[in-house]
């Protein structure tokens, strides 16, 4: 675990307002940090399916797409095998 010293600089209403809730809590703020590192995560899932579908490509077909999920488990299991 890592440890952080955070110092914020937050108007007066917002930050007694954010107490009252308890969103200045360790917990509190490493449940925000979780779901804004998840919604980033997701977003730039999004941005690169967007750039995958506007290659002009055209679409694999089933046994590439098998090809290509049994190369990633061999893969996998090379690593996986040799430590890595």
């Amino acid at each position: 675990m890592v440890s952080f010293e955070l110092k914020l600089a937050l108007s007066d209403d917002l930050a007694r307002e954010a107490e009252n809730i308890g969103l200045l809590t360790p917990q509190s703020i490493e449940a925000l940090l979780r779901e804004e590192v998840r919604r980033h995560r997701v977003n730039q899932l999004f941005k690169a399916a967007d750039r995958l579908a506007s290659l002009d490509m055209p679409p694999l077909t089933e046994a590439e797409v098998e090809a290509e999920i049994q190369a990633a488990r061999n893969e996998r299991r090379t690593s996986h095998a040799s430590g890595g």
